[in-house]
């Protein structure tokens, strides 16, 4: 019984956590490009790839470990009356364990599904995520965050000489028409 209570907010918070992702990995992408062809970087993801299953899992648990508890600090700072540095901190942790969750998870991810107990439980978030995505309630937020994002985008070509705008709207439009050929995949 209260099993069955509690799933209506577990879906709302569930669907406001990963609108969130969404609307931040708008952000990351920019940033984890310009990361990737840095020189250093470059050297860093060789270690990286270059490490055993287990080790790989680690070094992907750690910004979670130390990064994710950054949300309920910048929770307790807007309570308490500091919205700005709650706002600061939660953006900036969030867009720093996403770029880097998502790196190090793309450069390992053969090695971490090859461990069982991550497969699972990937599996388990593929499956959530999903059937999370196939509702009404996360298609009207996509919305949503789609509208945020043509609304930053339209503010910073307003901001940006017409030469740079004219390029930056190409850029998006290739953008846009390769991810619409990977999703038709």
């Amino acid at each position: 019984m209260l099993r069955e209570a509690v799933k209506p907010a577990l879906f709302v918070v569930a669907a406001i956590y990963i609108a969130v992702d969404e609307l931040f990995s708008f952000a990351t992408r920019p940033i984890a490009a310009w990361l990737a062809r840095q020189d250093a970087a470059r050297r860093l993801r060789h270690w990286i790839t270059s490490l055993p299953p287990y080790p790989a899992l680690a070094l992907f648990v750690v910004p979670l470990i130390i990064l994710e508890p950054v949300k309920p600090v910048a929770a307790y700072l807007a309570a308490c009356g500091h919205f700005a540095a709650g706002a600061a901190l939660f953006v900036g942790g969030e867009l720093l364990k996403l770029v880097l969750v998502e790196r190090l998870f793309l450069l390992n991810k053969r090695k971490l599904l090859s461990i069982a107990a991550f497969a699972w439980c990937y599996g388990y978030v593929s499956a959530l995520r999903e059937w999370l995505e196939a509702t009404t309630v996360f298609h009207t937020a996509r919305r949503f965050v789609r509208r945020v994002e043509s609304l930053v985008r339209e503010l910073a070509e307003r901001s940006m000489s017409p030469e740079d705008a004219d390029e930056t709207r190409v850029r998006e439009r290739i953008r846009s028409n390769s991810r619409r050929g990977m999703r038709d995949r």
